[in-house]
């Protein structure tokens, strides 16, 4: 059974568009919203990312102000860390 959805990350190239929902699931450690894409291929996008979720409360307090995410924001600092450390570990070994 596929219901609509909605892509409400606004970077993302479907914002704003439905989306025919396929399944719900958690996958490596991700909460991911499998859907078909125009070709008719299953693809996925973090729940987050879709109107499944409830809206993050800072992005409807700003009103389209703040681009930005707490757990994309929270998340893209792990990812900085996790590169930081790899280059300082590389560069010891040099």
């Amino acid at each position: 059974m596929t219901a609509p959805v909605r892509v409400t990350h606004p970077f993302h190239p479907l914002f704003g568009q439905s989306i025919d929902f396929v399944e719900r699931r958690i996958q490596w450690g991700d909460d991911l919203l499998f859907y078909r894409d125009r070709l008719g291929y299953v693809t996925a996008l973090p729940t987050r990312w879709t109107s499944v979720e409830d809206e993050d409360p800072l992005l409807v307090v700003s009103a389209g102000r703040s681009h930005f995410r707490v757990a994309d924001l929270i998340d893209l600092t792990a990812l900085i860390t996790e590169f930081q450390s790899a280059m300082q570990s590389e560069g010891g070994r040099r």
